[in-house]
């Protein structure tokens, strides 16, 4: 799918992001002391390097499961509708979890994600979120721990793609159109 011509401006520097994950690392350690294990869901893809950073630093016994939802597809905007295209691999009643995601925006993917797994029945659900954006906020859903708190940009870089692309910056920037 062909796309106007497009800069992306640096919005949070790698050294930035590796240091807040370090401390939101640090916080959900303290917070969830004392856990068996705890089952670390990231939504994909968005989270994919978010998460293997944060459970790296996470001084805990973690099992690390996955959910593939998506509302975006190629678009810059939420369809709205949340489709489920990947499902954990094991059970989560009784057990410590924390879903982790990449950007909390209109909030429609993650207030899905959690309402379904609320119903299985989890000891503890929490989330954490790389980035929200509460200006665009649709739905009644706040992650319990937030790396960044951005304007209404769209975003990539750091496993955050446009169509795809740009997944593989160290950074997170913000796309600009110069066409």
């Amino acid at each position: 799918m062909p796309h106007r011509p497009y800069v992306i401006d640096r919005m949070i520097s790698a050294k930035r992001i590796a240091a807040r994950v370090e401390a939101l690392a640090h916080e959900i350690t303290d917070a969830f002391q004392g856990t068996d294990k705890l089952v670390v869901v990231g939504l994909l893809r968005g989270s994919f390097i978010f998460i293997a950073d944060l459970v790296r630093e996470l001084d805990l016994p973690v099992e690390v499961d996955f959910i593939e939802a998506s509302s975006y597809g190629d678009d810059m905007t939420s369809s709205r509708e949340v489709r489920i295209l990947k499902d954990l691999r094991s059970g989560i009643e009784g057990r410590d979890v924390l879903v982790v995601e990449d950007i909390v925006d209109t909030g429609h993917t993650l207030f899905h994600v959690v309402n379904m797994l609320r119903a299985r029945k989890p000891k503890r659900l929490e989330v954490c979120a790389l980035l929200d954006k509460p200006s665009r906020r649709e739905v009644p859903i706040k992650a319990t721990w937030t790396g960044f708190e951005i304007p209404d940009e769209f975003v990539v870089g750091y496993g955050i793609d446009f169509a795809q692309r740009n997944r593989n910056l160290p950074h997170i920037g913000k796309v600009r159109f110069t066409a």
